[in-house]
C-alpha cells in the first residue's frame, strides 16, 4: 500500500481545436477537488493560428484577444506548476482529475513538456466519466455530463469557462467519491 498522500486536482481546459501542437491551449481552470476555493486560472497566447470555429464558438474566446492579452505559454505553465506546488508537500502525489480527462490531460501534458520539460501530474489522469461508469455499472453512453448531473444533482453546472467547469467537475467527483465511500462502509 502506498502511504503517499494523494492531492486530487480538477482541471478543465478550453482549446482552439481537437489536438495539442496543431491547435492551442487557450485557457486552464483548476481547483483542489476537496477544497474547491483553492483555484488557478489563466488564458494563454495561441501557439498556432489554427482553430476550429466551433471550438471558439463554444468557449466565446477570441484568438485575436488572446494574442494581445494571453500569457506566454511558458509563463502560464510555470504559474500553474507553482500553484500545484502550493497544494502539496514534496512527497505527495498530485492527481489530475478531469471530465473526459484524456482530452484535457493531452493538452496539459503537451504544454508542460513543451514549455517546462516535465509534467507535475506525471503520466496519468483520473477520468470522472470512467469512475462514474465503474461505480454505477452504467453504459458509456450514460456518462454524458447531462446524464450524470441528472443522477447526482450537483449544485453547479458546466459553462465552458475553464475555472467554473473545473469546480463543477470537482463537485461531480466528490458526489461520486462520497457515494463510493458510503457504499463501501455499507458493505463492509
Amino acid at each position: 500500500m502506498n502511504d503517499k498522500r494523494e492531492v486530487f486536482v480538477s482541471v478543465d481546459v478550453e482549446t482552439s481545436g481537437p489536438i495539442p501542437g496543431e491547435f492551442s491551449l487557450l485557457s486552464i481552470g483548476a481547483c483542489s477537488v476537496f477544497d474547491p476555493d483553492k483555484t488557478f486560472t489563466c488564458q494563454l497566447k495561441p501557439i498556432t493560428d489554427a482553430f476550429d470555429p466551433k471550438a471558439l464558438e463554444v468557449t466565446g474566446l477570441s484568438m485575436e484577444e488572446l494574442v494581445k492579452y494571453g500569457l506566454e505559454p511558458y509563463l502560464a505553465m510555470r504559474s500553474f506548476s507553482h500553484w500545484l506546488a502550493t497544494l502539496s508537500d514534496r512527497d505527495d502525489s498530485i492527481v489530475f482529475v478531469g471530465f473526459n480527462a484524456p482530452f484535457d490531460w493531452s493538452f496539459v501534458n503537451y504544454y508542460f513538456h513543451r514549455f517546462l520539460g516535465e509534467n507535475p501530474f506525471g503520466f496519468t489522469a483520473l477520468d470522472i466519466k470512467a469512475l462514474y461508469m465503474g461505480s454505477t455499472g452504467c453504459s458509456w453512453h450514460d456518462t454524458r455530463s447531462s446524464m450524470i448531473a441528472e443522477h447526482l444533482k450537483p449544485t453547479l453546472s458546466g459553462t465552458h469557462d475553464a475555472l467554473r467547469d473545473a469546480q463543477y467537475q470537482a463537485e461531480i467527483f466528490r458526489l461520486i467519491w462520497c457515494g463510493l465511500i458510503a457504499s463501501h462502509r455499507y458493505q463492509g
